[in-house]
């Protein structure tokens, strides 16, 4: 048993090491996906002014999109919820939708969206009448959009509550104002 063990690895080395010419090239892979139509879009609009809308009975805004979306595309929404002061330095706090809001004791509000495949519906709804919600939650209200393609969206570990994760893990350097 040990002569065999013994000349299976000799053979492996002896094999292993040898050396010889260059075989032929493989074949080319199948075309891949172009860059631009994989990589996340992003945009950043302000001001939003929500209306009240008396049929729903909530604050709404529709945002159009530049361009069409596919099936497969994943939305994102962020809204500014402040600024604060990190190290002598202004830094954007995002919040991811839905978020909500207790005003007062019994009083609730929450930012929520739904789009199709041209627009984003940005909407507050909440337990009370809304036309009567303060302009702070209304009025002036930046949001960040991301439009990210399914396929890397399901094979990544990411925290797509956190704004940062998602702009490093897709690589987004700005976001187009709208």
């Amino acid at each position: 048993m040990k002569k065999i063990t013994s000349l299976l690895f000799a053979l492996t080395f002896i094999l292993t090491s040898c050396t010889g010419d260059q075989g032929p090239p493989g074949f080319d892979g199948a075309p891949g996906i172009p860059a631009d139509e994989y990589a996340a879009q992003s945009f950043e609009v302000s001001p939003i002014n929500f209306q009240y809308d008396n049929n729903t009975g909530l604050q709404e805004v529709i945002v159009a999109l530049p361009y069409d979306l596919l099936d497969s595309d994943v939305v994102l929404v962020y809204r500014l919820d402040e600024v604060v002061t990190i190290n002598g330095q202004d830094t954007d706090a995002w919040s991811p939708l839905p978020q909500n809001f207790f005003i007062n004791d019994t009083d609730i509000i929450q930012y929520v969206f739904n789009h199709t495949f041209f627009d984003v519906k940005l909407l507050i709804d909440g337990n009370f009448n809304l036309s009567t919600l303060d302009t702070g939650f209304t009025q002036n209200q930046v949001f960040r959009i991301v439009i990210l393609p399914a396929d890397p969206v399901n094979s990544l570990d990411i925290d797509f509550a956190n704004l940062d994760s998602v702009i490093e893990a897709f690589h987004i350097t700005e976001f187009e104002t709208l």
